[in-house]
């Protein structure tokens, strides 16, 4: 199947987490980093291993890494084709230039992230509604072929070219979700409630009262960032309170460098076939996104989002 949007992979993921159903039923799905084609197919193995939708995240330095967004954009679309049993979404994440998420949009993501949180409140307004009127109108897929995720409040932590120091942080503000969310047309919306981007030095104290009031404030998808380390039993609160995206990026960074690592350990120096030395991160990656759907209770739920996506 070709490439979904975000929008379309979380509505079933939505509707529950907005309407009165057993917590124990709703679910989150994975939204994902990776920094190399392997670890894109890995995340997308790991999905199917689990009868799962995902989400694939580019971020900037993947980006760069790779080489363009129309690389990424042209591989995430041959791997949707290889793996045609798994829904898969393309993101690019944290974004802060608005040419160059317009030239994604049009490259063939299906999701864009424009983060203007660092700006005044008016000012994210704008470009959040900039982008989102850009993407649902200029997708090679047609209208509505883009979906739009936007933040609101900030992150301590650093991702790419956006670093918040721990005193710069700012939760969300529920009172402000209402106007931001109709004002700027947005699909997703990013809050801030406790998490961090990287590896945190304590377990993070995640405001579970602030999540149950931004939840009542708006019927669209709410995105938990700063998914690594992030205790289990956290996970599955904000699951069963109505998150419907979770991301991860740096610890899946850690496992495919771990298992790289312990491969070239137990390699003979005569061994030079990079596929025996990337293959077992490929593998780890696989493995630990197949954890992480039983983690977000999306195993078992590709049925249910294929249902929503072509009712």
């Amino acid at each position: 199947m070709p490439l979904v949007t975000m929008k379309q992979i979380m509505a079933d993921s939505v509707k529950r987490a907005t309407t009165d159903v057993d917590p124990a039923e709703r679910y989150a799905v994975g939204a994902f980093n990776f920094s190399t084609i392997p670890e894109m197919v890995g995340i997308v193995e790991g999905a199917r291993s689990k009868n799962a939708p995902v989400i694939l995240m580019a971020s900037l330095g993947a980006i760069k890494y790779i080489g363009s967004l129309e690389l990424i954009a042209e591989t995430a679309k041959g791997i949707a084709k290889t793996y045609p049993e798994v829904p898969i979404c393309l993101h690019l994440d944290h974004a802060t230039d608005m040419e160059q998420i317009k030239q994604a949009v049009v490259a063939g993501f299906t999701n864009v992230m424009i983060d203007a949180s660092q700006e005044e409140f008016e000012v994210n307004i704008a470009k959040s509604k900039e982008i989102a009127d850009f993407a649902h109108n200029h997708s090679p897929y047609g209208i509505n072929g883009c979906s739009v995720e936007a933040e609101l409040g900030m992150l301590a932590g650093h991702e790419d070219n956006i670093h918040v120091e721990e005193s710069g942080k700012a939760y969300t503000d529920p009172a402000l979700v209402k106007e931001f969310v109709t004002k700027t047309g947005i699909d997703a919306l990013a809050v801030a409630i406790g998490t961090a981007h990287g590896f945190y030095k304590a377990a993070p104290e995640i405001q579970f009262d602030l999540l149950e009031a931004i939840r009542k404030e708006t019927d669209i998808a709410l995105v938990l960032h700063g998914g690594t380390g992030v205790p289990e039993d956290d996970f599955r609160k904000c699951v069963a309170m109505g998150m419907s995206k979770i991301n991860v990026g740096t610890g899946l960074k850690k496992v495919y460098t771990d298992a790289v690592r312990e491969a070239i350990k137990t390699l003979p120096e005569t061994e030079y076939d990079p596929r025996k030395i990337a293959g077992p991160g490929r593998q780890a990656i696989a493995k630990e996104i197949a954890s992480k759907c039983d983690l977000f209770n999306c195993t078992g739920k590709t049925p249910d989002v294929l249902k929503s996506i072509y009712a």
